[in-house]
């Protein structure tokens, strides 16, 4: 797992976006580890028995937003929605999925629950509801959407407070996030296999068959029993990355059961992991490129003008050769580096953080550098990590059929080093991850979606981690997907405008769908 499978990358695709385009100073998670996460307390019987959380949003930003109110609850669901050969089986061993619901006090004319996820898969989405709640001010959601609505976050199953996977040691994911991105000699890329092999093997001692029960599929039904739960008779749903596969998925299962589905940052389900990390590869290679451009533009902001691209590279040549460390002794190696650059692309924002932290590791400061690389991966000073990217792992894996063999991962290393020089060969040696990854495979369906209504699927031209170009392939693929398009940078787009925030509204509350083709400016 030396490079975490980055088809689906797991950085927060919105939270990243709002909080730092907002200039404000929220973490995008909790780092504290699995021990700080609040937990909501259990329900019992069938529905939700919610109660008042506030200690939630205080531990993740200090406070919870004005005029809200915070309850959380636990659900209990099958381990296996498909035990017995039916959907809806008993399912042997239970699952608790948490929820948060946030309500405004000056909500009226409510229509139902808004669900949320931010995606990954990893990312939580408690924590999502609640920087969402903090408003348009913060790059939340807007009042319009928030009086009508309960916004209800949950962590999908082996995710944070859910259930949570955990088998990746500290120090193998300290070891995955620093190891040279390219390993040209065969002895490092051999190092490369003995990682992502150790790190398979011991998730399949604690798990075993479990690891499959992690799939897209088994969520997008628990995503209908939180419907049920709820109260709701239809689901309206906001998917962020990750969350447009996840909201796909239960589109194809549960048609008629959709009223508003907003699918923002489009993954392409068709595409095998090959074709998913080269269109990874090709998007950040693309972003990059838009944020050298934007040094060469504006100098004054980027103090690695004129030529960035050759700053970067450079700091990550000489990294390979004498590595910078802070004062603890800790090394800013290749690897950190490439991760400082992947946490910077997802919104344009990131861009003068990045510069910045170029700039101070070329004096011999390296803590902008892990500052961003840190964000990325939510490791604390301490080195301790969240289970964002053992869940991660476990449902790319568990959602890939196929495997795409050693030999040839090592042969499209090469060739992608080529066509994108700086992001080709991690992408590449990115799908080592899967390769090892013991238990079977649970595929989700990848059809249209018969009987549900329109569907919004959003795209933005200058998305590094889901590429525009699989906004229309999604659509397409529902058969009742509408596209709308914002013509910015960063991941994801809503609310990131008026343009964007006016059409997505208009749907969640009233239901009209954008025109089709509706594309909406940068600015």
């Amino acid at each position: 797992m030396a490079r975490t499978h980055l088809r689906r990358l797991p950085l927060v695709g919105f939270v990243a976006v709002v909080l730092l385009a907002a200039g404000c100073s929220l973490p995008v998670f909790d780092r504290g580890g699995e021990g700080d996460r609040t937990r909501p307390k259990a329900s019992s019987g069938a529905g939700p028995n919610w109660k008042p959380c506030p200690e939630v949003p205080r531990k993740l930003v200090g406070r919870g937003a004005a005029n809200m109110r915070y309850d959380c609850a636990t659900i209990s669901v099958p381990g296996d929605w498909n035990a017995g050969g039916a959907a809806g089986g008993s399912g042997g061993d239970k699952v608790e999925i948490a929820l948060l619901r946030i309500r405004s006090s000056k909500q009226q004319d409510r229509i139902g629950s808004l669900l949320v996820n931010p995606g990954g898969p990893g990312g939580s989405g408690v924590d999502s509801a609640v920087y969402l709640s903090f408003g348009a001010a913060f790059g939340g959601l807007p009042d319009d959407v928030t009086r009508r609505f309960d916004i209800v976050g949950f962590d999908p199953r082996g995710v944070s407070r859910s259930s949570p996977v955990k088998c990746v040691p500290d120090a193998d994911l300290d070891a995955t996030f620093g190891f040279e991105p390219d390993p040209e000699s065969q002895a490092d890329f051999d190092e490369l296999v003995a990682l992502n092999r150790k790190i398979g093997a011991g998730c399949g001692e604690k798990y075993g068959d479990r690891l499959r029960l992690f799939s897209t599929e088994q969520a997008a039904r628990d995503m209908d029993a939180i419907r049920t739960a709820v109260g709701d008779e239809k689901l309206s749903y906001l998917g962020y990355s990750y969350g447009t596969l996840l909201g796909a998925t239960y589109a194809q299962l549960f048609p008629r059961n959709v009223r508003a589905f907003v699918l923002d940052g489009a993954v392409d389900p068709k595409q095998d992991m090959v074709a998913g990390s080269e269109s990874q590869a090709k998007g950040f290679e693309r972003a990059f490129t838009n944020f050298t451009d934007w040094c060469e533009r504006t100098p004054g902001r980027c103090p690695i003008a004129p030529d960035a691209r050759t700053a970067v590279t450079e700091a990550i040549e000489k990294a390979r050769v004498s590595p910078v460390r802070d004062a603890k002794g800790r090394e800013a190696t290749p690897g950190w580096i490439f991760y400082a650059v992947i946490s910077s692309l997802y919104t344009e924002a990131g861009w003068e953080k990045l510069a910045a932290a170029i700039d101070t590791l070329a004096d011999g400061n390296p803590k902008g550098t892990f500052e961003l690389a840190d964000a990325y991966a939510e490791r604390d000073a301490d080195g301790k990590y969240t289970n964002l990217f053992d869940a991660n792992l476990a449902v790319n894996c568990a959602d890939e059929e196929t495997k795409v063999g050693v030999d040839r991962i090592r042969t499209l290393q090469s060739d992608w080093r080529k066509k994108y020089p700086l992001f080709g060969a991690p992408l590449a040696t990115g799908m080592l991850s899967c390769e090892f990854w013991p238990g079977q495979r649970d595929p989700y369906p990848t059809g249209p979606a018969t009987g549900a209504p329109p569907i919004v699927v959003v795209g933005t031209t200058g998305d590094p981690a889901t590429p525009y170009e699989q906004t229309p392939k999604l659509a397409e693929m529902l058969d009742v997907g509408v596209v709308l398009t914002w013509q910015g940078e960063g991941h994801t787009a809503y609310p990131q405008t008026r343009c964007i925030t006016n059409a997505v509204d208009a749907y969640l509350i009233d239901l009209q769908e954008p025109r089709e083709g509706t594309s909406c400016p940068a600015r």
